[in-house]
């Protein structure tokens, strides 16, 4: 049998003898049910203010069912893709505090001698930070240079820039800008090899007149017809001066006479090997008055300056 419970505005149906209730109105407030498990009591007071702001749909039938277990993660406050960030952000700390303890010595000073090496920045290039990296780039700089890698004086890796000033080949200067101040046995190289370039000229040896053989092919025997050199007209270096230094500034001045122009391109030849192999040069330049520091005068050993007599 079921029993009525009322007050005023609404109906509730209660049967003792089933599972199934019934309200009939979400408006009733039920007094003799508090003691039904699944209704929680609800003030008038909260109500009625609810019901006056039009939010009483919340107080429906399903709402008064016990309420469930709350996601722990949701009721943090905190979004999957927060969390994400907090992730990504605590394994770069790991990163960076394992690069800062964990990073090794040798790599550490590599680094820092990069700042003031534009060499080794090159041996080393996008390696620098990555510590294995590093250590394959210089493994393979020692396997290529072999045992004068040790040597205190080696070349550079990286081609010197050519420029032309103004070049007038029968009064210019030809200056040489070296990556540091020679030594004597630098310099003795260097002037050995101007020394060479100037007696080859006054010798008549840039001749582009006679060039026989520079395209003849050597799979079969080739044919000089020394009567025709014989009757080239001869053209020849005229003068050359001692080769100077200041500091890591070179010079030569020089007078090519009747000499072709390509015995620039064999000078060129010459200094690339030697910058590569033995003394490193960052630039040549053709023609110009003054580079760099050099003072006009200054001829005491004291300030670094250095001469090779030709």
């Amino acid at each position: 049998m079921s029993v009525l419970h009322g007050v005023g505005l609404g109906l509730a149906f209660t049967n003792p003898n089933s599972t199934c209730n019934f309200h009939s109105n979400t408006r009733f407030f039920p007094q003799s049910l508090a003691s039904v498990p699944e209704f929680h009591p609800i003030s008038l007071r909260s109500r009625a203010l609810l019901s006056e702001n039009g939010d009483d749909s919340k107080f429906d039938a399903m709402s008064i069912s016990t309420p469930t277990t709350t996601d722990p993660k949701k009721s943090s406050g905190t979004s999957a893709r927060s969390r994400r960030l907090l992730k990504l952000r605590e394994e770069k700390r790991k990163r960076e505090h394992d690069r800062l303890h964990n990073y090794p010595a040798w790599a550490k000073v590599l680094e820092d001698a990069c700042k003031n090496d534009a060499e080794l920045r090159a041996v080393l290039g996008d390696s620098i930070g990555n510590p294995e990296e590093m250590r394959k780039k210089v493994e393979d700089r020692v396997r290529r240079k072999g045992r004068d890698f040790q040597k205190s004086k080696t070349g550079s890796i990286l081609a010197f820039k050519v420029s032309f000033r103004d070049f007038n080949p029968l009064d210019s200067y030809i200056w040489f800008e070296l990556i540091g101040s020679p030594t004597d046995r630098d310099v003795d190289l260097i002037g050995s090899i101007i020394q060479s370039w100037y007696v080859m000229g006054r010798l008549g040896a840039f001749n582009s007149s006679n060039l026989q053989l520079a395209n003849s092919s050597m799979e079969y025997n080739p044919v000089y017809d020394a009567d025709k050199g014989f009757k080239v007209m001869q053209s020849s270096f005229h003068d050359i001066s001692d080769v100077e230094f200041q500091d890591n500034w070179g010079r030569v001045w020089v007078d090519l006479g009747t000499s072709d122009y390509f015995a620039i391109d064999v000078l060129l030849n010459c200094l690339t090997v030697l910058s590569s192999e033995y003394l490193g040069i960052q630039q040549v330049v053709f023609g110009g008055r003054r580079m760099g520091d050099w003072e006009e005068g200054m001829t005491s050993p004291e300030y670094g300056y250095k001469s090779f007599k030709i």
